[in-house]
This record gives C-alpha cells, sequence and structure tokens, in this order.
C-alpha cells in the first residue's frame, strides 16, 4: 500500500511534507468566522471544526498510540468523538450531530492539533527506532488523508453557506472570461489490453488502487474536454428533467422525490442563470465545465447527448498517458475554468471528479491491510461509483492516474461532472 523499506532520514524527509500539510488546512480556514466552524446541513457533510479534529486524531489514534513512548492523549474523549468511521478504534460519535458539538472550542481543537503536530515531530525526531518503515507509511497515509478533507472541508461548507440567503464569499475572485468554446472534438481510442492500477515503484498509493492488473478495453470514442454549462442547459430546455426515457429507474425516482430540476446551486433569475460558489453568487459561466450534478444527472445527459459515460479503465488508460496538470486547489479560483480549446484530450485533471460508470468495487486480488486501518475504503465497495481525476479543489500533489474516489450516485455537493464516450 505505500512504500518500502525506510530510515530515520527518510522520516526527516517526509517532516516538511507533513508540517506543510497541517499548515495548509490552517490556513483554508482564514477567511472563516468562528460561526462557521460548527454548520452541518446534511448528514453527509460534517463541520470545519470536526474536520479540524479529526484529521488529528487520525494521527494521535493509528501513530502515536502505537509509537510515542509514553503516549498521552490530548483529552481521552477525542476519541470517541472524532471517531468518523473505525469500527476496531471503538464507538462513534453519532454522524448526524457533529454539528451539535459546541465544545470542545475552536480554540481548543487548535490546540489539539498543535498538540499533536508537536508530538509528531517530536517522534519524527526520536532515534534508534526500530518502527521507522510503518512510521513512514502511516505518516504519508495520514497525509493523503488530511488532503481528502481539506477538501471536504471546502465542499461540505459551500453545501452548508448554501442554504444562507446571503450566500457567503469564501472568497473574492475577478469573474473568468467567458470565452466562446469550439465545439467540442471525438477523439478515436484503439481497442488493446491494457494494464491499470496503482505501481508499486509508486511513492504513496491506496490499498484500493491495488492490485494492478490487464484489462481488456473495446475500440471507442472520447470527449476531448468535459461537458459545459451551456451544453447542459441545452439538456434543461430540452424537458431532460421530465423526460424519464433518459433516467435509470433509481435516477428518475430520485428526480422526482427530490424535485431536481438544475445542477446543484443553479438559480434562475428572469432568463438569466446564476450559480452559487465560494466566490459567491455569480452569474453562470456557460463555458467552464458543468459541476454539481449526481451520477444519474450524468447518465441522463449522457442518454440524451446518444452518448455514454467512460469506465474506469478507460478513463485511466487515458489518464495514463497525461502529465498531471490542471485547475487544482493550488489555482486559486476554486470553481472549474473552461477548457483551452486544443485538439487534444484537456481537463482529465483537475476541474471537477468525472462520474464513470464503473462500480466502486474490488479489483480482482484485492486485499485490505490489517487492523483497523483496513476499514479506510474496503468496507464501502458496495453500492458506489468510481470518480476520476480530481477537482478544483484537489491538491495537485494529492491526485494520480490509478486514484479511485467513490460517491452513491446521487451525491452533488462534490465537484462532479461529465465526460462522454461513444462506442465504435
Amino acid at each position: 500500500m505505500y512504500s518500502n523499506q525506510k530510515s530515520f532520514s527518510a522520516i526527516q524527509d517526509i517532516t516538511p511534507q507533513f508540517l506543510a500539510c497541517r499548515q495548509l488546512s490552517e490556513e483554508l480556514c482564514q477567511p472563516l468566522e468562528i460561526e462557521d466552524y460548527g454548520l452541518q446541513a446534511v448528514v453527509e457533510t460534517s463541520p470545519v471544526k470536526w474536520h479540524l479534529a479529526h484529521t488529528s486524531w487520525f494521527f494521535e489514534t493509528f501513530i502515536l498510540k502505537q509509537f510515542e513512548i509514553p503516549f498521552k492523549n490530548f483529552n481521552p474523549k477525542f476519541e470517541y468523538l472524532f471517531n468518523s468511521y473505525y469500527n476496531g478504534v471503538g464507538e462513534q460519535y453519532l454522524r448526524a450531530n457533529r454539528h451539535l458539538l459546541s465544545r470542545p472550542t475552536v480554540e481548543e481543537i487548535y490546540q489539539y492539533r498543535r498538540n499533536v503536530t508537536e508530538r509528531m515531530v517530536n517522534l519524527f525526531n526520536q532515534k534508534n527506532l526500530e518502527q521507522y518503515a510503518e512510521i513512514y507509511q502511516l505518516t504519508l497515509l495520514g497525509i493523503n488523508h488530511e488532503q481528502q478533507h481539506q477538501e471536504l472541508l471546502l465542499t461540505d461548507l459551500l453545501y452548508s453557506w448554501s442554504f444562507n440567503p446571503l450566500f457567503p464569499q469564501y472568497q473574492t475572485q475577478p469573474l473568468l472570461e467567458q470565452k466562446q468554446a469550439n465545439k467540442s472534438r471525438w477523439l478515436k481510442q484503439e481497442g488493446r489490453l491494457i494494464e491499470i492500477g496503482a505501481d508499486n515503484k509508486q511513492a504513496f498509493y491506496f490499498d484500493n488502487e491495488t492490485p494492478r492488473h490487464k484489462v481488456h478495453i473495446n475500440p471507442f470514442k472520447v470527449a476531448n474536454c468535459l461537458i459545459t454549462n451551456r451544453q447542459f442547459l441545452q439538456f434543461i430546455e430540452d424537458s431532460g428533467y421530465q423526460r424519464p426515457e433518459f433516467w435509470l429507474s433509481d435516477g428518475w425516482a430520485t428526480v422526482n422525490q427530490n424535485q431536481w430540476q438544475a445542477p446543484l446551486y443553479w438559480q434562475k433569475d428572469g432568463n438569466n442563470w446564476y450559480q452559487y460558489s465560494l466566490n459567491g453568487l455569480v452569474p453562470l459561466n456557460m463555458e467552464a465545465p458543468v459541476c454539481h450534478v449526481s451520477a444519474y444527472e450524468a447518465d441522463a445527459y449522457a442518454r440524451w447527448a446518444n452518448a455514454r459515460l467512460l469506465t474506469e479503465a478507460e478513463w485511466e488508460y487515458l489518464a495514463q498517458q497525461q502529465p498531471i496538470d490542471g485547475n487544482f486547489l493550488e489555482s486559486g479560483l476554486l470553481v472549474p475554468a473552461a477548457a483551452n480549446n486544443s485538439n487534444s484530450i484537456e481537463q482529465l485533471f483537475g476541474d471537477v471528479w468525472e462520474w464513470t460508470s464503473s462500480a466502486y468495487s474490488a479489483y480482482s486480488g484485492f486485499q485490505a491491510s490489517d487492523g483497523a486501518i483496513g476499514e479506510y475504503n474496503g468496507k464501502f465497495m458496495c453500492n458506489q461509483l468510481a470518480l476520476r481525476g480530481g477537482s478544483c479543489v484537489t491538491s495537485r500533489d494529492h491526485i494520480r492516474s490509478s486514484y479511485r474516489n467513490f460517491f452513491y450516485p446521487d451525491a452533488r455537493w462534490q465537484f462532479s461532472g461529465i465526460r462522454l464516450a461513444k462506442n465504435i
């Protein structure tokens, strides 16, 4: 799941990465007011303060508790309060009630973070430990875990803020240029036997990316860029949300139950469409990729367009041929951006997570890690779909071509979007 044997010097090398990750979580909170830290609009999301605490809980529970001598936790009750879903660790505070935790205070959670960070660095500086390799591996996992929660911190906050008629702004950015996009192009791909999954030469990968294995893909065509807001609006204007022939059965039931008429965060005022984002309520950028759509909406749009979604294997095959570059968290935009109108494939990485048609399930030969840490990915391999590529709020160094994200098909609060494919 991680890397091979490591030494004291390797632990020292990873210390700056660890500290930078811990600092970024707190930098992301700088625009917030104290009232923002406790918001939780729906059970699937978590308050900002919980994300800050849980990522510290992860390091304390899976590293310090095992290797720190003597171990003394910051607060014994935090093991229960900030355990997300690890049954092997113990019981968890009810997820739906995380917004009720006015105590510990935000200041106490920042104290907890400082305490855990300092203890981790002290552990890194200890010489003659026998477990350097395991500490190194678990620290890499903890860094990648915290990066996931940095993204969730922003997506969860946006969803909670969306219920506020004042439409709070996380940041103020100039509106992106509404340049006219060229027509997307279909790129032909030959059928072949390919390999997908993590390469064990990589410094880090999650267990759900393994084992690397062979997959045969048939010839197909792929759109060189993502579906835009303008294109999705055509689906809406063609009564796409009212036409059952485009929808999977569960999707049609979900659309009617929730009365969906447009992607999440879209609003119409007269003849004009607006979209709520971390930059506030702004005019809909017609050439930007459509985002905050469920897998049901992505699939329905594809059927309407006489196309389909990519499979995981097709997506990964394309991504293996591309540099990891795109509109990530580091760009500071925090919204998807329009394509560059090139003739080659674009936007595979960053902007929006791309829904695939593949079930999130175990690769043949998959084996979860031992102990409670094995609950990280494996136990969720049921009833969810795989997404690929990262988004505009994903850290660039968090993504690789083998990376597998997963959500239930009705999820919309993530930056999730659409790329089309066709059979040949």
